[in-house]
């Protein structure tokens, strides 16, 4: 055999040694830190003494329909890597079944004396994988099992908006779906802090019929956001005689007008067509297109006065607890957002950063109480949030917030809660159909160093290096059809940006 050739074969051989080396020590890192040991998970089955004690244990949901093939690919992955037990589809399995599994399941063998047990439930954290629904849907079971030692929840990116994982630092692009994405992924978990944020609360209330049964929204609209969205018993308190009550939650995002009703004919088109929209960004070049064929560009002058707020609803608010007072909504608005995060529309922040010296406007926290109210005008109006220091026209902070629907404007809107919409039939009648927002209390998340969300712990995000504050006046944005002094407002954008808004303005094939 020529020496060259021995040398190349031991030359492989070493390389393969170190591969295998470092796949190992890999292999170990991850068992240590991540993996959970089965008895933990399977009632019934038999304790392992000798099993590690993960410092770092984690419970991973996966909507596998999300992202195109990545969600299916994200599962593969996460199952080879951790005890495949630990990894869960959410298309076969609830979270909130899972999780009562799991922690009965530690609360028996805490009984029975392990310290293992004890040990992961004070450390368990979650990893959801999925849009911005799928996150809010895991955020919701968590709140609503009130499990002692909550985990707190790390958002990876699958959806097209992914505006839960952006504002605390999860990114909003894709993520790989090989093992060193996860591998790294996983070590950004095991690194990131825990921070607390303000959950939502939505009631929705109309009179009961004189006559059979009125349900305002049809079963199968309802999005996961709506986790506890339901009928309430008579003998909840929140029940009223002679009017029929629905409840649910949120933690980004309550929208209602002309956004929600673009997003509902994405999800539409979406659940039509499902193999059109295979990844991140023909999903994002369709919702653009949408934007434009649905008239949000030029409001003004496609869109009846009917779809402006002002007509909808009567909208009060309250800053003091017991005093309700009338909100002013320009005439010209046709979308209101309550936001309790800074990101929305794929990691735009509606609300921008007040002047300290604005008496009535603060900077946004998440955990602060307050929900910020915004408002637009149309699509010209939401593209001032691509500028800098731009932001809609700001309407208020408040504890809660209460919209009045009567007979005459329309007979439905449309509202989107965490990026998933629905239409909502408005009355035709004398009755009044009232929707009120309120804080509920409060679930943890992890966090990166990238985190773009404020707390009142910690006032300057760390993620957030421009902490330049905006000087655009209220009311002297971009006016409507996009026209200033009979220019185009200049923005900056990036070249994806610019594509996509091109996309929109092209006339149709």
């Amino acid at each position: 055999m020529p020496w060259r050739f021995r040398v190349d074969l031991l030359k492989g051989f070493v390389l393969q040694l170190e591969m295998a080396a470092e796949n190992s020590s890999s292999d170990f890192a991850l068992r240590s830190n991540f993996y959970i040991p089965s008895y933990i998970l399977l009632p019934d089955s038999k304790v392992d003494p000798a099993a590690c004690i993960p410092v770092c244990p984690v419970l991973v949901f996966i909507n596998s329909k999300s992202g195109g093939q990545l969600g299916g690919n994200l599962l593969v992955t996460y199952r080879a890597l951790l005890n495949k037990h630990q990894v869960f589809d959410l298309g076969q399995e609830p979270p909130d079944k899972v999780l009562n599994r799991i922690y009965m399941n530690l609360e028996k063998l805490k009984l029975e004396g392990s310290e293992a047990a004890a040990k992961i439930q004070e450390t368990l954290k979650i990893i959801v994988a999925g849009g911005d629904g799928t996150a809010g849907w895991l955020l919701g079971v968590v709140s609503d099992l009130k499990l002692p030692h909550p985990p707190a929840i790390a958002t990876v990116p699958l959806g097209t908006g992914n505006n839960l994982p952006f504002a605390f630092g999860w990114g909003k692009k894709n993520p790989g779906t090989d093992r060193p994405s996860v591998e790294a992924f996983l070590e950004k978990v095991m690194k990131a802090e825990e921070m607390k944020i303000d959950s939502w609360h939505i009631l929705m209330r109309m009179r009961a019929p004189h006559e059979g049964s009125y349900d305002p929204i049809a079963p199968l609209e309802l999005p996961h956001s709506l986790h506890a969205f339901g009928r309430v018993s008579t003998s909840d308190e929140l029940n009223m005689e002679g009017c029929h009550t629905f409840r649910g939650g949120f933690w980004n995002y309550f929208s209602m007008g002309m956004d929600a009703q673009v997003s509902y004919a994405f999800h539409s088109e979406r659940n039509s067509h499902p193999e059109k929209f295979k990844n991140q960004l023909v999903n994002q070049s369709t919702y653009m297109k949408l934007v434009g064929t649905q008239g949000w560009f030029f409001a003004s002058l496609f869109q009846s006065n009917s779809k402006n707020i002002a007509q909808l609803a009567k909208v009060k608010i309250m800053k003091q607890e017991g005093q309700w007072q009338d909100l002013h909504i320009p005439h010209s608005i046709r979308s209101i957002i309550c936001l309790n995060l800074p990101s929305f529309s794929g990691g735009l922040n509606p609300w921008g950063r007040p002047r300290r010296t604005n008496g009535d406007f603060t900077p946004p926290y998440v955990d602060d109480g307050l929900i910020e109210v915004v408002g637009f005008r149309d699509a010209w109006h939401g593209l001032l949030l691509l500028a800098p220091n731009g932001h809609g026209t700001r309407l208020a902070q408040a504890h809660r917030i209460r919209f009045e629907f009567h007979k005459g404007a329309a007979d439905h809107t449309y509202m989107r809660i965490d990026g998933e919409p629905w239409k909502q039939p408005l009355p035709t009648d004398d009755d009044t159909v009232v929707v009120e927002i309120s804080r509920l209390h409060q679930v943890k998340v992890l966090a990166t160093h990238d985190c773009k969300s404020r707390s009142v712990h910690r006032p300057l995000a760390t993620g957030d290096h421009d902490t330049q504050e905006d000087d655009i006046p209220e009311e002297e944005s971009i006016p409507e059809g996009g026209r200033s002094g009979g220019s185009l407002v200049q923005l900056t954008l990036s070249k994806s940006q610019t594509k996509l808004i091109s996309l929109v303005l092209a006339k149709p094939s």
